[in-house]
């Protein structure tokens, strides 16, 4: 018999052995010798009081066995000689569309403009310490995608879209902790997730599938609405059938490709912010109710915030506990930072992206003239402005979040995690006035519901500008492009997805239809 249950147990409790068999033995009303095993299907932590709660959902398996296998099975087939789907991009969204090929019996052939996980490696050191952005491989652009060396959250509202749990358990498949099927806010790591996108790689290849790195698609041969070949940086030119577009949030070259050739594209609402710095012993007494360390069984705080101003949100967006902050630019020429943790999330900030909702309808009368691609333009005045604002490296600028506030240059700046350094800069009014303004009232918001919040020792660091793409490509009912019918705009290149988990389940879709009718 397996029975179910919920169980709140405090910190005292959590510290002794076996205490999840004894909490539900009295709630049950059973003998402990007859629990055989106890699985745990979630867990969160309530500290809205200073009595932290360490709330369980448990399976009691009550004289049963546990079962040693997961009820998910992935059964991947040899499909080197199988007929062929061309996917672009290696993101979360293209590696799941991949993988759901090779179980329908297809080829995935993925072409990917940037490196394999451990040449990034080299990539990113070069931003980091000598402000040199390589525009094919980068934090945005490579195997994995955005999310591999930016944290690796899998926490997702998107739960119509698919099967969420599928998406968990292939990870673990691939390598990832089984925590993950448990916390109510997953999370791999940075450390961590790079082999499992490597292990992902290995499956593709293992079964047939390619995967052709430093590959950058340049052209679309096109005739009667159909994509007939590809033509990619190299010279060369490859025959498709169909075509999976994962190409992720920051492939700025692809919508101004589709924009050229008059394929349909739309403006899409986005927003815009900066990141916010704080050292993470302040979250923690925030959101712990306490005045030294943590409690050594409770990980580094978060926090989620969201204040309405002037009919617009103002929210924070990929908060990182015991994170760094890291430059997250696809250009030279550009600043543009984004957060990541690794997986203990013990680095001594946290940082978060607090933002502000931009309306492309209404709220950008004067890029009017670009059409679709009117907010990728404001997106990208603000990073050049950012770059320059910063003294034209990849150091950024920054300001004392309670000066920006009070709008006053700051004379010094705290301490960060931000390699590539800061710059001292007026961000009150270097920022446009529709976002500047907005965060300024937020950020007063904020620290009204968070007593310590607002404080002179957080900074904020221009800009935070790649939270989604301001462009979607439309696509029907069967997730073909309105136009071009074997293309599929997937994940969140396309508008289609906001993390890893939603572009993954996105990437699996578009697999199940482009091999629908061949």
């Amino acid at each position: 018999m397996v029975k179910e249950i919920q169980l709140r147990i405090t910190l005292k409790e959590e510290e002794q052995p076996n205490i999840l068999v004894l909490k539900s033995a009295i709630k049950l009303e059973i003998d402990r010798q007859d629990i055989t095993g106890v699985k745990i299907l979630r867990k969160s932590i309530d500290a809205r009081k200073p009595k932290i709660i360490l709330n369980y959902k448990v399976a009691v398996y009550i004289r049963e066995a546990l079962p040693k296998t997961s009820a998910y099975q992935f059964e991947y087939k040899d499909v080197s000689k199988a007929k062929p789907i061309h996917i672009i991009g290696f993101g979360p969204a293209g590696m799941y569309a991949a993988l759901r090929c090779i179980e329908l019996g297809y080829k995935p052939i993925v072409l990917e403009r940037g490196k394999n996980v451990q040449d990034r490696r080299r990539d990113l050191k070069a931003i980091n310490q000598d402000h040199f952005v390589n525009e094919d491989s980068n934090y945005c652009f490579g195997e994995g995608g955005a999310g591999t060396y930016s944290d690796g959250k899998l926490y997702t509202r998107s739960l119509k879209r698919g099967d969420v749990r599928r998406i968990f358990e292939n990870l673990v498949f691939h390598g990832a902790t089984d925590q993950i099927l448990v916390d109510a806010h997953p999370h791999i790591g940075t450390n961590k997730l790079p082999k499992v996108v490597q292990n992902i790689r290995e499956t593709t290849l293992n079964y047939g599938g390619e995967i052709h790195f430093e590959t950058r698609v340049t052209d679309f041969i096109i005739k009667d609405s159909k994509i007939k070949a590809i033509e990619l940086q190299n010279g060369n030119t490859l025959d498709v059938e169909k075509v999976i577009l994962a190409t992720g949030h920051s492939a700025r070259d692809i919508f101004y490709l589709l924009h050229k050739k008059d394929i349909a594209l739309e403006a899409k609402s986005f927003a815009m912010g900066v990141r916010v710095e704080h050292p993470q012993h302040i979250i923690d007494s925030i959101q712990y109710h306490c005045s030294g360390d943590r409690h050594e069984l409770l990980p580094a705080a978060s926090y989620g915030l969201v204040e309405q101003v002037k009919d617009r949100g103002v929210y924070s967006f990929c908060m990182c506990p015991g994170g760094f902050i890291v430059p997250a630019a696809t250009a030279n020429g550009e600043v543009v930072v984004n957060g990541m943790s690794p997986s203990k999330r013990n680095n001594l900030y946290a940082n978060s992206g607090i933002v502000v909702e931009i309306n492309v309808d209404t709220d950008l009368p004067k890029y009017e003239q670009f059409g679709a691609l009117k907010g990728l333009e404001y997106q990208k005045n603000l990073e050049r402005l950012a770059f320059t604002a910063g003294g034209r490296s990849q150091v950024a600028p920054a300001q004392r979040l309670t000066d920006f506030v009070e709008g006053k240059l700051s004379t010094t700046l705290n301490d960060t995690s931000y390699q590539p350094g800061l710059k001292s800069a007026p961000l009150h009014s270097l920022l446009p006035k529709f976002i500047g303004g907005r965060l300024r009232k937020g950020f007063e918001a904020f620290g009204k519901k968070m007593n310590g919040y607002y404080t002179e020792e957080a900074n904020i660091v221009g800009v935070e500008s790649r939270t989604s793409s301001p462009v979607s490509i439309p696509r029907n009912e069967n997730l073909e492009h309105t136009q071009i019918t074997n293309l599929y705009p997937c994940g969140e290149g396309g508008g289609y997805a906001g993390g890893i988990v939603s572009a993954a389940m996105d990437g699996e879709r578009c697999a199940e239809a482009a091999t629908g009718n061949l």
